[in-house]
């Protein structure tokens, strides 16, 4: 029933005629009770009634619930089914995160890398219609996760990311140009790349500029974000008593940041703290929209026959119980 609208429902206040028609009926029954006057009431006690008799209201209610059924189907119930199709003009994207040992510095909380995750995931979450992958990178990069629709494999990935599971350095060069490769047989609209790192480039055979020309050749906007306060950040250090911190410099090549963005159409940020970080992200799902057309189509049925099917026949059955079994001599 929960699929049923009614096409007249106004039909529906004709329902007030029931209980109007079997108010009548009993006042005229009660008009109508004749009277026999006799002696003693002890002949007429020892008549048992005859189920004609218990019964001979029966047409009347089978009118009624036909009268029912015919509103029913006059009010023209319909059951209905829509169909939706959804376009998408989609963006590709891929992450790309550094995972350097420099990524466990705590002046975003509680450290860079896992600040990172939660504000890639929370990016994931509101890109439904896009397909996203991912690449890491420290001294080395590689691909972690093809571009993909399924975000929940993504979103685990992310997840199970530390630093220090590549050998240690900064290979931004490298990070972009495997993302690169990523994407360049993309036939979206819109590819983007979002690189994160908290460095400067001080390793791998390809260098961030030539990797910013590659994707510029391939129509890849580069969107960077340097991390890091700025000065001096608290470092963990294991040690035998312990785990103990020190300053170190924050040293983030953001002209070179700078260059890879502007080169390529994007835009370089910079997270001095998780707030910042998180209202990055929020600015770069805002600027990059997947486009979304939504076409519903409904159809109806009509679900009226079943009604006036049944009112009919309780209608008949009515008209044949009054002139057969219930028949009034007069």
């Amino acid at each position: 029933m929960e699929n049923i609208h009614f096409a007249n429902p106004n039909l529906f206040y004709f329902l007030i005629l029931i209980p109007v028609l079997a108010f009548f009926y009993f006042w005229k029954l009660s008009k109508q009770n004749p009277q026999l006057v006799i002696s003693t009431g002890a002949v007429v006690k020892s008549i048992k009634k005859s189920p004609r008799v218990h019964l001979r209201h029966l047409p009347f209610f089978f009118t009624l619930i036909g009268l029912g059924f015919i509103i029913f189907a006059l009010a023209r119930p319909q059951t209905s089914s829509t169909r939706k199709e959804i376009q998408t003009e989609g963006v590709d994207i891929v992450l790309a995160m550094d995972v350097s040992t420099s990524m466990l510095a705590e002046d975003l909380k509680p450290n860079r890398i896992e600040s990172a995750k939660k504000n890639a995931i929370k990016f994931l979450e509101e890109r439904k219609n896009d397909r996203i992958g991912l690449v890491v990178f420290a001294g080395e990069s590689f691909t972690q996760c093809p571009i993909t629709i399924d975000h929940s494999i993504l979103k685990n990935l992310v997840d199970k990311l530390k630093s220090g599971m590549l050998e240690d350095g900064t290979a931004i060069g490298m990070g972009l140009a495997t993302s690169v490769a990523r994407l360049k047989d993309s036939k979206a609209k819109s590819k983007i790349i979002v690189l994160l790192t908290d460095g400067i480039n001080n390793t791998g055979f390809i260098s961030p500029e030539t990797a910013a020309e590659i994707a510029k050749t391939f129509g890849i906007k580069v969107y960077t974000i340097g991390v890091g306060t700025r000065g001096l950040a608290p470092y963990p250090f294991k040690t035998p008593f312990g785990t103990q911190y020190q300053k170190v410099n924050v040293q983030i090549d953001e002209n070179m940041l700078k260059k890879i963005a502007s080169l390529t159409g994007g835009n370089y940020f910079r997270a001095t703290n998780s707030k910042s970080l998180e209202e990055i992200y929020n600015e770069i799902n805002s600027m990059e929209k997947t486009k979304i057309d939504v076409a519903y189509f409904t159809k109806k049925t009509e679900e009226y026959l079943i009604f006036a099917l049944f009112g009919s026949a309780f209608i008949v059955i009515s008209v044949i119980l009054k002139y057969s079994i219930f028949a009034r001599l007069p």
